[in-house]
């Protein structure tokens, strides 16, 4: 099996974009447009479905970034289109596990705030990108590490409320 830096490179830059773009968002927008994806809709166990943090201006603004950042790298904007629907489902379904195990809103829980949001995405990228099982594992490994060392370093300097 052979390791295709360059397409990890690619992937991992496009999965940046795509979770960066929400906090950018946040940060340039204030309170404006945040309408949360689930509508407010509470599940039979009192618990949001996925809480008001996920937005649809998160969303489409992933969308919009991760798309316009692909043909930079040579790829298609439909390519950013994909990674980052298939990043924000991994945030997503991190978030509606986190409500169903009752930790409160932007609770750092470790390996699940990670791991979906970059394995969902490494997996989609494979129809633009030449990733095998190993390129998918660093990618979600780097991507783990990363997110743990650049979300204190985001909140050191303001952009994130809390350090994970």
């Amino acid at each position: 099996m052979a390791v295709h830096p360059q397409a990890i490179a690619k992937c991992l830059i496009l999965i940046g974009a795509a979770n960066g773009a929400p906090l950018l968002a946040k940060q340039l927008l204030g309170d404006r447009f945040e309408r949360p994806i689930d509508g407010g809709l509470v599940l039979a166990d009192g618990r949001p479905l996925l809480g008001r943090s996920k937005t649809w201006r998160g969303l489409i603004c992933a969308i919009l970034l991760t798309a316009a950042v692909a043909p930079l790298m040579g790829l298609p904007s439909r390519a950013g289109v994909l990674v980052a629907a298939a990043a924000m489902a991994g945030d997503c379904f991190s978030s509606f596990a986190k409500r169903r195990l009752g930790l409160e809103r932007s609770s750092m829980s470790t390996g699940l705030d990670q791991i979906p949001e970059s394995l969902f995405p490494a997996i989609a990228s494979g129809a633009y990108l030449d990733l095998g099982l190993l390129d998918i594992a660093a990618i979600v490994l780097t991507f783990f590490v990363g997110e743990i060392v650049f979300s204190r370093i985001l909140f050191a300097i303001g952009l994130r409320d809390r350090p994970y």
